[in-house]
């Protein structure tokens, strides 16, 4: 059974503040945000510390309200329909200003963000051959443009590639597109 906890916090509480934020900030975009970028958005307006903010992120997702998706050094937050249907019920909670400042934030960092949680990495073991396997991504408004799996002997090369799709993946897709199409 899902613990609602937005609505067992006071109603003026600052949690149930951030956790709005947080959910109007994700149901805003149509791409997962990553942790640091929420919490970058919350600790650079002084909305709350640090250790505040982890506890509520938690909360958030022992509730079911939003989901967290690990890849290698980040985690991208994406809003349920949990989520989206408590925002609904509470959204007139968030002030005027509040709206403002989080879509002047996403309008402005629009590309940024969505750069971000677009160029994906990761890599594994796998149990099949023993070998490393490095796992690059490409997305469009999530839809996968590039979607390659690389078999490699050890987990500093596979450590290594990642590192360099991340940085150099436009050069490469553009390689690729060029010398297939």
């Amino acid at each position: 059974m899902k613990n609602n906890t937005i609505v067992q916090v006071p109603a003026g509480s600052p949690a149930i503040q951030l956790k709005l934020i947080i959910l109007y900030m994700l149901d805003r975009v149509p791409f997962p945000l990553t942790k640091a970028q929420i919490f970058d958005f919350l600790l650079m307006h002084d909305y709350t510390d640090y250790l505040t903010l982890q506890q509520v992120m938690g909360e958030l997702m022992d509730a079911e309200m939003v989901m967290a998706k690990s890849m290698r050094n980040r985690t991208h937050i994406s809003l349920t329909d949990e989520g989206r249907n408590t925002l609904e019920m509470f959204r007139k909670r968030l002030s005027k200003d509040t709206i403002r400042q989080i879509d002047e934030f996403l309008s402005e960092n629009e590309v940024e963000l969505r750069n971000e949680v677009s160029i994906q990495s990761n890599y594994y073991k796998s149990a099949v051959t023993g070998e490393y396997e490095a796992h690059l991504v490409a997305l469009d408004r999530g839809i996968a443009m590039a979607d390659i799996t690389m078999s490699v002997p050890d987990a500093d090369i596979a450590a290594h590639i990642c590192e360099n799709w991340e940085k150099h993946n436009q050069e490469i897709y553009r390689m690729l597109v060029e010398k297939l199409f």
